[in-house]
C-alpha cells in the first residue's frame, strides 16, 4: 500500500473531525493554506517535518495519522 496517496485524506479527515478550516489548521501548523489544501489533495509531498507539524497542529502524534492513512488504503483495497 502507498501511504503517499492516503495521507492528505488522512489529514482532511482529522480536520474534518476537529471542525478546523484549513486556514485554521494551516495557522496552528505555521504553513500555507495552500499548502496545506495540496497536502489533502495528494499534489504536495510534505516532508517528514512538515507531516510532524500538521499531526501537532491536530493535537495527534504523526503515527496516528499513518494508521488513519492505512485504514483509508484499506478500504479502497478492499
Amino acid at each position: 500500500m502507498d501511504l503517499t496517496i492516503h495521507f492528505g485524506p488522512a489529514v482532511r479527515r482529522h480536520r474534518d473531525l476537529l471542525r478546523l478550516s484549513q486556514e485554521e489548521l494551516a495557522a496552528r501548523a505555521g504553513i500555507d493554506r495552500t499548502y496545506i489544501s495540496g497536502v489533502e489533495r495528494g499534489v504536495r509531498n510534505p516532508t517528514l517535518e512538515v507531516m510532524q507539524r500538521i499531526a501537532t497542529a491536530l493535537g495527534s502524534d504523526l503515527d496516528v495519522l499513518f494508521a488513519t492513512a492505512r485504514e483509508l488504503g484499506n478500504r479502497i483495497d478492499n
